[in-house]
């Protein structure tokens, strides 16, 4: 990756390490753009119980989550931002590192494939996880004590167990960022860029557009898949870190039993705003990584630097 060739201008007018900063800036107009629904898709989730443990329906939920949005607008908003800006950094980094040096490796130019989003879902979780949980932990406590928790206790609870508990649920955040990569880095732009084709040549469909209409038909099969497995992260991540973990097996039973009270409802709760958050969240990161893309080309062409022969 530091090698020079990594920092030259390729055939296709940008060079890998611009590559990896618009795929970074993509993240970051993203991340700031879908927190506060993060934030209430992550309530909603973590709600299926009440401070005593009783089972909530999902109405029930959103409710609650209601109530902390309206109690606690702004702050329930930018819950979770300042780790979520902080993980583009230390998520984003190794997700795309390994995502983009995969795919130069196997030469598959800027349409990175199946391959290179296994490969990035897989090693990465070790990196995102620990940001995943604090930014869980942020919010989880919003019902009880209305504020949320800073990164310092968190780390500082942490600690105490070595840092073991920022490592809950890496297991499902593995099947979750697989899915994330194949439908949403690898999926999305191959289809934006084929609805470009079919239909910009007929009507005026602008980028943007193209790009929404990509986004919410890769949404639904993506949050189908991911839904589940975020349900077993926000289990496994919102308990208390001074008290025993909960396992993965665990988690499975909660959620097992809370479909056998909700049915359906009780499997996808949060799968309404998940969908919301997904064509927002896909739609962002793929604008704002095009702009910087583009603004990089245009930098390298304006300044004469010369694509790699």
């Amino acid at each position: 990756m530091l090698s020079s060739d990594y920092f030259q201008v390729q055939k296709n007018g940008i060079s890998p390490f611009q590559t990896m900063l618009a795929y970074l800036g993509g993240s970051a107009f993203q991340t700031v753009v879908d927190n506060p629904i993060t934030a209430y898709r992550q309530l909603v989730q973590q709600y299926a119980k009440d401070v005593n443990g009783k089972a909530l329906s999902p109405k029930q939920a959103r409710l609650e989550a209601n109530a902390v949005f309206r109690h606690h607008p702004f702050s329930a908003s930018l819950s979770g931002l300042g780790p979520r800006l902080v993980g583009v950094g230390f998520k984003r980094v190794p997700k795309f590192g390994f995502f983009l040096g995969i795919s130069y490796f196997m030469d598959e130019g800027e349409t990175p494939g199946l391959v290179a989003a296994t490969g990035a879902s897989i090693f990465s979780a070790f990196f995102i996880n620990p940001v995943r949980m604090i930014e869980k932990q942020q919010r989880a406590y919003f019902r009880q004590k209305g504020h949320q928790k800073t990164v310092f206790s968190i780390l500082k609870e942490s600690k105490q167990d070595w840092f073991r508990p920022l490592f809950r649920g890496t297991t499902p955040l593995m099947g979750h960022s697989l899915a994330s990569a194949t439908t949403g880095l690898v999926g999305q732009p191959q289809l934006q860029k084929y609805i470009q084709t079919e239909l910009g040549s007929k009507t005026k469909l602008g980028q943007v557009t193209s790009g929404l209409i990509a986004s919410a038909t890769v949404t639904p099969i993506y949050v189908m898949l991911t839904n589940p497995l975020s349900r077993l992260e926000v289990i496994m991540q919102t308990s208390s870190i001074n008290k025993k973990s909960i396992t993965l097996s665990e988690a499975l039973k909660e959620v097992a039993k809370d479909s056998k009270k909700f049915g359906l409802r009780g499997l996808f709760r949060g799968q309404g705003i998940g969908m919301a958050k997904a064509i927002v969240s896909l739609t962002m990161f793929h604008e704002g990584r095009i702009w910087c893309t583009n603004a990089f080309k245009a930098h390298n062409k304006n300044y004469g630097y010369q694509p790699a022969s």
